[in-house]
């Protein structure tokens, strides 16, 4: 089970991936975060597929391609998801 001072950290990490996307969004994802257990999940996925590819270069060089593409889609599609979540909750029901 993770410490309150880990689930603080990886909960900084979420606003920081999600802020560095959408800076002018940044009170309302720290809203968000707070109270939507999705949508802190969502950005916390962003912050692991960001780290994930800044590793790419640490691969093995046939792997390296591959694995980069990958997380560059996996990163774009949670970006998609958190501005689309940023939208409804801006924009109201």
């Amino acid at each position: 089970m993770a410490t309150e001072r880990e689930l603080g950290i990886r909960q900084g990490k979420a606003l920081q991936a999600a802020a560095n996307r959408f800076p002018r969004s940044e009170f309302t994802i720290r809203r968000l975060l707070r109270s939507n257990d999705t949508f802190r999940e969502l950005c916390e996925e962003l912050a692991d597929a960001e780290a994930a590819l800044a590793k790419v270069p640490e691969s093995v060089a046939a792997l390296r391609e591959a694995r980069e593409r990958e997380w560059r889609e996996l990163v774009q599609e949670l970006v998609s998801e958190v501005e689309q979540a940023l939208k409804r909750f801006e924009t109201g029901p």
